[in-house]
């Protein structure tokens, strides 16, 4: 299948300057239940931006999703989404220096949940959360990865 809408995705692992991990928590319909992810997006959906740059989304989903800016972004890898499926890609943005601007929680079409969690308790945190339920993106996971891979920080 081939995504209609937007020309790619971008999803963002962003980290606090108290080294927390932004993830948000939103009802997805497909799995009618909330899942546990980082702050994503369309690139070029928006008829006002259709020109978009990824890195522009990025910026726009993580204001938009969680109510934090960046200071620094670095463009890490683009992944298949689900490549059996459908032809989308994932690009992931690395996002620091963040400062909290705004509320957060989506458009008007979205009601999302803002966690910040402590990388230091990300793996408990994470088993607990599934382990109640909790569905979770495998960005996540992914996102734990290439933190300990690509940075120095120490969880």
């Amino acid at each position: 299948m081939q995504r209609t809408t937007g020309v790619g995705v971008v999803a963002i692992i962003a980290v606090t300057n108290e080294n927390e991990l932004l993830l948000v928590e939103q009802n997805r319909p497909p799995v009618n239940q909330s899942v546990l992810e980082l702050p994503a997006g369309l690139v070029g959906d928006l008829s006002d931006l259709p020109l978009e740059n990824l890195e522009q989304a990025a910026k726009r989903e993580l204001l938009e999703e969680a109510g934090y800016e960046a200071e620094n972004w670095v463009e890490w890898v683009t992944v298949a989404s689900s490549a059996g499926l459908t032809d989308e890609c994932v690009t992931l943005f690395f996002a620091q220096g963040l400062k909290k601007v705004g509320l957060g929680g989506g458009d008007a079409n979205e009601k999302i949940t803002v966690h910040q969690v402590p990388l230091a308790k990300i793996d408990n945190y994470l088993d607990q959360r599934v382990r109640s339920g909790t569905l979770l993106d495998g960005r996540v996971y992914a996102a734990l990865y290439f933190l300990r891979a690509k940075t120095d920080l120490s969880f």
